[in-house]
């Protein structure tokens, strides 16, 4: 799993009616893009996570010039 600075974290969630978290990814710790990552909520939240299979990096892309 590899990621950036600005993507997004997926965690399915694993139990009936538990939805999905999605967090921003806002520092990337390990080598070459790898986890572990600190991650933001909405709610302004910070932790940092080594994610499971479970989870997928949602790739934001950088805008198009105009």
């Amino acid at each position: 799993m590899h990621a950036s600075k600005g993507d997004r974290l997926v965690m399915h969630g694993r139990v009936v009616g538990k939805h999905d978290r999605i967090v921003e990814i806002v520092e990337v710790l390990g080598p070459n893009g790898t986890p572990p990552f600190r991650v933001r909520a909405e709610n302004g939240h910070e932790t940092i996570v080594s994610p499971g299979p479970d989870c997928m990096v949602d790739h934001r892309t950088a805008p198009e010039p105009a």
